[in-house]
């Protein structure tokens, strides 16, 4: 599970990241970052959304969202995705083709969205 201190928890916080405009997509999710860190000390907050449309189960969309959390968990406690802590939020949205993927690719998709993020940026 993620620390409480790299969770997005607040609607106002949602909003205030998808107004950002700062958009990378893919066939399997969406990723809108928040404003880039002008504190290096705060940590990065974490969203993640998966819709009705994706699945109507609530069990389902669940498994989805713990699939994209423990990647992230996992890949901020290897020091993997260092450009990840560039933004003072960020929220995954998935899409309905990832429903039959597994651990790894899902992780995959993670590190080119974010490779794609980081050279948007640039």
């Amino acid at each position: 599970m993620l620390k409480q201190t790299n969770r997005l928890k607040s609607k106002r916080s949602y909003t205030a990241t998808y107004n950002n405009r700062n958009i990378v997509s893919d066939e399997n999710m969406v990723v809108y970052a928040g404003k880039i860190k002008t504190d290096e000390n705060c940590p990065t907050r974490v969203g993640f959304v998966v819709s009705k449309k994706v699945h109507k189960r609530a069990t389902k969309r669940n498994r989805i969202k713990r699939l994209i959390r423990e990647n992230i968990r996992l890949m901020l406690k290897n020091n993997e995705l260092a450009q990840l802590n560039n933004y003072q939020s960020l929220i995954f949205m998935a899409k309905e083709d990832i429903l039959d993927k597994n651990f790894e690719e899902i992780r995959n998709t993670i590190l080119i969205l974010m490779d794609k993020l980081a050279n948007k940026n640039i």
